[in-house]
């Protein structure tokens, strides 16, 4: 639907008259300026036929007039609604915690008939899994020894999705800091005022940096009211490896922090597991809300206002020197 943004803008479009009718130059009486009659008849002959290069004072004033009244159309700010699919905001925040431990690397994943790492696995659902979450503010942490925040909060969820999608091992450290991944996602969204918060954690490995238990960092999670939904991946668990097996993950801790926090613990041991859990969060945190729908502008101010600029240098290009 057309409309002005600043409708009452159009009130100045007789500014200039009002100027001229009540602010006029008084006469000034004084001497009158003689001219050679030569010159003077020159002058009178140029006027009369409008010269080369001189513009009639009824055309310079109607250009001047029309290039005003364009200039207060811009002003007002002519738009209508873009004709595109309005973005429904589901009123949530949802922050993706991804390990970035060296375990990532492990190749024990099937996709497609071939073997894939773990990473590679993630990135492919993950991603597919961002790009479905129209409507959600998403945010990416990434975490290994340190954890680090990729992605502000953001409706651009074809941005985290790429960012997932170019997720590199090592550059968090290679060990696995789930209680600083978690915690820096509680920071981030401490300052948030969305209705619903959620954090989907996901690592393939067993805790072994940082001063802070993971169980305490989920405590502090139900405290501010975000659920913690977490993914336990690879093909071994903690409790069912033999002693000293490596790339195992802590299937148990994770539970425990979704039950602390309110939110579901999944395991994944296939590339279908890690689909499947995809699939269960998008019903779980489901985004076809009836939210507030963002209204997307198209504006046609600039036009009128290109219009305005051209008169006023055909009337200077017109005028003498």
């Amino acid at each position: 639907m057309f409309e002005l943004a600043q409708p009452l803008a159009l009130l100045l479009l007789p500014l200039p008259w009002l100027v001229q009718r009540f602010m006029a130059a008084r006469s000034v009486g004084g001497r009158a300026l003689v001219l050679p009659r030569r010159v003077g008849e020159e002058l009178l002959a140029r006027a009369r036929r409008g010269g080369a290069g001189v513009v009639g004072v009824p055309l310079r004033d109607g250009a001047l007039w029309l290039a005003w009244a364009l200039l207060v159309v811009a002003f007002s700010g002519p738009r209508d609604l873009a004709p595109v699919s309005a973005l429904k905001v589901s009123g949530r925040d949802l922050a993706i915690a991804l390990d970035l431990s060296g375990s990532m690397v492990r190749d024990d994943f099937d996709l497609d008939g071939r073997q894939v790492t773990r990473l590679e696995a993630v990135q492919i659902v993950g991603a597919e899994f961002a790009r479905r979450r129209g409507g959600d503010r998403l945010a990416l942490i990434v975490f290994g020894s340190e954890a680090y925040y990729a992605m502000p909060f953001t409706f651009d969820i074809e941005a985290v999705a790429q960012e997932i999608e170019t997720s590199v091992i090592g550059i968090s450290g290679r060990a696995t800091n789930i209680s600083d991944g978690l915690g820096l996602a509680l920071k981030r969204m401490s300052e948030s005022d969305a209705a619903s918060k959620v954090v989907i954690l996901l690592s393939d490995g067993v805790n072994n940096a940082g001063a802070t238990k993971p169980l305490g960092v989920a405590e502090l999670a139900a405290d501010m009211g975000v659920r913690v939904h977490t993914i336990a991946l690879g093909p071994k668990d903690l409790e069912s490896a033999e002693e000293g097996e490596r790339g195992v993950v802590d299937a148990r801790t994770l539970r425990a922090i979704a039950e602390v926090s309110g939110g579901e613990s999944f395991r994944v041991r296939t590339t279908e597991d890690l689909q499947q859990v995809a699939d269960a969060l998008d019903r779980l945190e489901a985004n076809d809300s009836d939210g507030l729908a963002a209204e997307i502008y198209r504006d046609y101010w600039p036009w009128p206002a290109a219009a305005a600029a051209l008169l006023c240098l055909f009337v200077i290009a017109r005028d003498p020197a």
